[in-house]
């Protein structure tokens, strides 16, 4: 009888040795994917940009038309800096977080602007040059930091769904200065997941007129667990579930909540789907499925022989070419 008593507490002891072991590792997946203060003790930012770059193609067109296109951009900014024409803004999210971004001023002003969006653990300066082709367009640009990153305040990476209701604020920000304007948002990685989200969302201004989607994930939680496998080696069940409860308890949303796929099916602003063949980061299967699930106008942009987020280093020209036909026709 007392043999059997301590059996029954040893395997008490062990699953609640078990479960504890479990908390802990799903706290720490939280951190070490969505708390930047976390990711830096761990070298994580560095980490994840060593691997993206690892995982690039690499071709000397690809090399040449990257640096060609950093070359063009630093002299671009050079000359706004001396000119003084862009401004930078804030504005507060729901839960009081500010965000920070700068908008871009083209020569001619018209009723054309541009919100333009990094990606997961990126800031807005990678999209400057994006914003230079927008602003040559005469477009009136804007560049944020999304939550919890470059200058903008916040305690955990939205991953597209706390992102994709923070942007609306800067939406208000561009209908306060002109309530006629024509709005196209350019997302890449998590900057576009964020942008087909907004697309789901009723409270979307019917000003936004377009969207470009380069390299966009369907949802959160599939990258989730793709990743937790990929970066630590672990297993995606059960801790992708857990790690989401986890989200819940520390950070108040949903994981799942950030889910580019559903917000797609609801949509009805024309979206242009831009991937490379060749993604390791984001395969390009979710590009098709996103394309096929779009209820709205839409447009799909494979291009042979890039990784993510390279698809503009390939061919420039085509790119845009691509992007603008695309803007121009659904632009009123």
């Amino acid at each position: 009888m007392r043999k059997k008593k301590i059996i029954k507490h040893t395997i008490l002891i062990l699953l609640a040795l078990i479960f504890v072991a479990y908390i802990v590792i799903c706290n720490f997946l939280v951190s070490a994917c969505l708390v930047p203060s976390f990711m830096k003790k761990l070298d994580a930012f560095e980490e994840v940009t060593v691997q993206s770059y690892g995982a690039q193609v690499k071709t000397d067109q690809i090399t040449l038309n990257h640096k060609e296109m950093i070359a063009d951009t630093n002299e671009w900014l050079e000359n706004v800096k001396t000119n003084e024409t862009y401004v930078k803004h804030e504005v507060y999210t729901d839960d009081g977080y500010k965000l920070v971004g700068v908008e871009f001023l083209p020569e001619i002003q018209s009723h054309k602007y541009a919100l333009v969006l990094h990606g997961y653990t990126g800031w807005k300066e990678e999209m400057y040059p994006y914003a230079k082709h927008y602003v040559e367009e005469d477009y009136d640009t804007f560049v944020p930091d999304m939550r919890c990153s470059g200058k903008s305040e916040g305690d955990y990476i939205g991953m597209g769904y706390t992102d994709s209701i923070d942007c609306l604020k800067w939406i208000d920000k561009i209908l306060e200065k002109d309530p006629e304007a024509q709005i196209v948002i350019h997302g890449q990685s998590m900057g576009a997941a964020t942008a087909l989200m907004m697309t789901g969302l009723a409270e979307l201004p019917d000003n936004v007129v377009a969207v470009v989607s380069d390299a966009a994930y369907t949802d959160a939680y599939s990258m989730f667990g793709d990743k937790i496998t990929e970066w630590f080696s672990l297993p995606p069940f059960p801790l992708v579930d857990g790690a989401v409860l986890m989200l819940r308890l520390r950070g108040g949303y949903n994981l799942k909540d950030a889910d580019a796929l559903s917000a797609v099916k609801k949509s009805s602003t024309p979206t242009l789907f831009i991937h490379g063949d060749k993604d390791a980061m984001i395969p390009v299967s979710m590009c098709y499925d996103l394309y096929e699930a779009a209820t709205s106008q839409k447009d799909i942009y494979i291009v042979e022989g890039t990784g993510h987020a390279q698809t503009v280093d390939k061919d420039p020209d085509e790119f845009w070419k691509r992007a603008d036909e695309f803007i121009a026709r659904y632009s009123k």
